[in-house]
């Protein structure tokens, strides 16, 4: 049966009546991005300072800009600045940018997971580090190398029976055996120690290939961890005015942090007035709600700088040593 359709040449449905449309002068509008906050083109020859002079006022520009500021301010008032890291820093070459920080009186103290120590170990052991782990997984030979498991925990255990932590015990080994480790100004451990500086490592079991070795003490490990993270916390509890930089750890350094705050609050330390700051090259939920968010809620600023740690950790470190030095 044929269906019988009745067309007409009106379009189907409502219409809207534009002419009552209310607009409004374009200049009585808040607008979020101005002609004076955008960038400037670079002229050959200029300063490193009328470099960063150039970057746009916006967005991480902005970020930046204050990160920079509530980092040269903590210094010149005498507040800490501790840095929080994974490994990917020193796998990047980094490490000669924060040691020299260390040596700047910028970083004041640094707090790192177990395998920052081991590649920080092995530049200064021998000058390189990070193996292969995709070739070598399949054989067994993945964090096998004799070396780095029996010196690193020998140091750690005779590092906890005279009461050191993990990160003070393996500075001092490496301080004390000079032609042993003929890298050892570029290692993090070994500034620390010689500058006086704390330098903590915190630790899981099982999550280092040291921790595989049959040198590995469980009780030196975990006694070791423990006594770090008290020292950290000591650290964190006199951070009021100062700043936290989550470097790098997507997951173990956040959760240290956070709990190193609420141990020092509890203990009636307010850290109102603190400065965190995420630096990563991807934006990872724990550092975002341990770091930038929850430490902060009560009173300071946090912050979150994203891009690759070989380009912004320079860029950052040259900008504050330019803060300070004007």
């Amino acid at each position: 049966m044929a269906i019988k359709t009745n067309l007409s040449s009106s379009p189907i449905g409502p219409k809207l009546n534009l002419a009552r449309l209310r607009t409004y002068p374009l200049r009585t509008r808040h607008s979020k991005v101005k002609m004076a906050d955008g960038a400037s083109p670079w002229r050959r020859g200029g300063s490193f300072q009328q470099f960063l002079n150039t970057l746009p006022d916006i967005l991480a520009g902005q970020t930046f800009r204050a990160v920079v500021g509530a980092i040269v301010e903590a210094r010149k008032r005498g507040k800490p600045v501790i840095v929080g890291m994974g490994a990917h820093a020193t796998k990047v070459g980094l490490n000669p940018i924060l040691v020299d920080l260390m040596r700047k009186d910028v970083i004041t103290a640094v707090a790192m997971n177990g395998a920052v120590v081991i590649h920080d170990f092995e530049l200064a052991y021998q000058g390189h580090t990070s193996e292969e782990v995709d070739a070598e997984i399949d054989s067994g030979r993945f964090g096998m190398s004799e070396d780095t498991g029996r010196l690193l925990n020998e140091a750690i255990v005779k590092g906890w029976q005279k009461g050191l932590g993990i990160g003070e015990a393996v500075g001092r080994s490496i301080v004390s055996h000079p032609k042993q480790f003929p890298h050892r100004r570029s290692s993090l451990l070994a500034t620390g120690v010689q500058l006086g500086i704390p330098v903590t490592v915190h630790v899981a079991i099982g999550t280092d290939i040291i921790h595989m070795h049959p040198t590995a003490d469980g009780e030196a490990i975990g006694g070791g961890s423990l006594l770090d993270f008290r020292k950290l916390a000591a650290v964190v509890s006199k951070m009021e005015g100062g700043v936290y930089i989550n470097l790098g750890s997507a997951v173990f350094l956040p959760e240290v942090f956070l709990k190193t705050v609420t141990l020092g609050r509890n203990l009636g330390h307010a850290l109102k007035r603190i400065t965190t700051v995420n630096m990563d090259f991807l934006q990872h939920y724990r550092p975002l709600t341990n770091v930038v968010k929850r430490p902060t809620q009560k009173g300071g600023r946090g912050y979150s700088l994203i891009g690759h740690h070989e380009l912004m950790v320079p860029l950052l470190a040259a900008a504050v040593l330019e803060g300070l030095r004007r």
